[in-house]
């Protein structure tokens, strides 16, 4: 049985790697992995005071745990697959203690600390939910790796592809991703992979808030840890669970909440004696510290209260946006959301920060911010039309968002979405400051928003932007001539955000 669920870890791995690399093809249900995960579309419907239906697939899940324990952790979650192979690169040899200092139920009060920043309006589940880390790994660092390497092996293949008269491969183009903060989601897994010199699956034991949120509900799954009387107490499944959900001074005894039915115990008995199934086996002893959910009121409550605290301290940040028209907000000039985002504090409180819509970008100029909108938009989709333009008649990023907070909107409506308006900076102008003849920005603008004028003390026509025809797409600061920063810039002056 432990060769199913590789297999099946495997499987969804691969299904996972295949829908996210589909993103922005336009194929439905590229987004599926991250609605089964039950906390991040929990916490975006609570922030975002919203219910979708597309978060159905997450009460599946939700279901399972009841039915059959935390199968979801053990069989499906791509995070949890990638901590089991990391774990079998970099285990000690010797299994390591589990460190008993930080409670099995520490992941209970990462998940209140969640659900009280939420109540609150204030997503911060980007920071802890398995599926919006892996995705965002796997989108901004594993993929455009994944895709250097292509290009960089395709060209060195050309001489034979020559050679061979293999014309496809010389013609074939790979364009390179490039994504900010690469480093630190790097060196962040690579802190959650290293924790398995504390223990397996350390992340998985105590910080995953959707493993605590399953937890909850499998505390006596229908599916469970059965004992016949065969088994003589020699602590060998104790010693190998991945988990730590086997009381040491009672093997018979399981903590079926921690349990992610990896079946390692039914596999390495010498007696037989475990097994998985709705049969009455050995009467199971209680174990009044070991049988739980024993949840500390007192530290629950203060975990939500301290969510609720980061965000009251979050919405007093001076770059935090309470309303479209609010006085006295300081806004980034240059923060351009992408089409068919809500406005700022629900786009915010929706946005989960998975990184789908940048890896889902044809063009590549969706980009994660960093501190541009507060430290509460951390990791949250812009765009940076210096990367790239954004195609007036792409919507792949609504297409692919699981929550709904950049809306979907269709090819008809697209063209009217208004991400900003360009500026021109007269002082970097080539017609205005140099007395240059260019007309790059009038000639590439898909709205024909640019108008050039005669003035009689400059030898060549000068641009200016019409506002109402420009869509703040961004062709013409990415074609600009000037070098570093551009003459002409999108600002998200009058973006059009409903």
């Amino acid at each position: 049985m432990i060769g199913f669920r590789r297999a099946a870890q495997l499987v969804c791995l691969l299904i996972f790697a295949v829908l996210l690399a589909a993103a922005g093809t336009g194929m439905a249900g590229t987004d599926l992995f991250l609605r089964i995960d039950p906390v991040l579309v929990g916490i975006a419907a609570i922030a975002g005071r919203v219910l979708l239906w597309a978060f159905l697939p997450a009460l599946a899940v939700v279901i399972s745990a009841v039915l059959f324990g935390r199968i979801f952790c053990g069989y499906i979650c791509p995070m949890g697959t990638a901590i089991d192979l990391s774990d079998g690169c970099f285990a000690l040899q010797k299994r390591p203690s589990p460190p008993r200092a930080i409670s099995p139920n520490f992941k209970l009060y990462v998940l209140a600390f969640l659900i009280g920043a939420a109540v609150a309006g204030i997503s911060v589940v980007f920071w802890a939910a398995p599926l919006a880390l892996i995705t965002r790994l796997s989108g901004t660092v594993i993929y455009p790796v994944i895709r250097l390497v292509s290009d960089q092996a395709l060209t060195a293949f050309y001489p034979i592809a020559d050679w061979l008269d293999v014309r496809s491969l010389m013609f074939l183009n790979i364009e390179v991703r490039r994504f900010a903060g690469q480093f630190f989601i790097l060196f962040f897994f690579a802190a959650v992979f290293a924790a398995v010199r504390l223990s397996p699956r350390f992340w998985c034991r105590y910080l995953c808030p959707s493993g605590a949120l399953l937890a909850i509900c499998s505390k006596k799954p229908l599916v469970r840890r059965r004992v016949g009387p065969d088994c003589n107490q020699c602590g060998k499944c104790v010693r190998n669970c991945p988990m730590d959900a086997i009381d040491p001074q009672n093997p018979e005894t399981a903590r079926h909440d921690n349990c992610i039915v990896c079946k390692t115990c039914e596999r390495i008995c010498p007696e037989d004696a475990i097994d998985f199934s709705r049969q009455t086996g050995k009467r199971q002893t209680e174990n009044a510290f070991f049988q739980p959910i024993s949840l500390d009121r007192r530290r629950l409550l203060l975990s939500g209260i301290g969510g609720l605290g980061v965000a009251a301290v979050g919405m007093t940040g001076l770059r935090f946006v309470t309303g479209e028209k609010a006085e006295g907000e300081v806004r980034t000039p240059r923060l351009i959301r992408p089409p068919g985002a809500l406005p700022e504090a629900k786009f915010l409180a929706a946005c989960v920060r998975c990184s789908q819509c940048m890896t889902a970008c044809p063009t590549n100029t969706l980009q994660p911010v960093w501190f541009a909108a507060g430290a509460l938009g951390m990791f949250s989709p812009a765009i940076v039309p210096r990367r790239k333009y954004c195609d007036p008649k792409c919507t792949a990023c609504g297409d692919v968002c699981p929550t709904g907070a950049i809306q979907t909107v269709s090819p008809a409506q697209r063209t009217w979405v208004k991400t900003g308006t360009a500026v021109i900076y007269r002082q970097r102008c080539l017609a205005w400051e140099y007395k240059k003849s260019c007309m790059v920005c009038d000639e590439v603008c898909p709205y024909d928003a640019v108008n050039f004028e005669k003035k009689p003390d400059l030898p060549h026509p000068v641009p200016h932007v019409v506002e109402d025809k420009c869509a703040g797409c961004g062709y013409c600061e990415y074609y600009c001539p000037v070098g570093n920063d551009a003459a002409i810039v999108v600002t998200a002056m009058n973006a059009f955000r409903l």
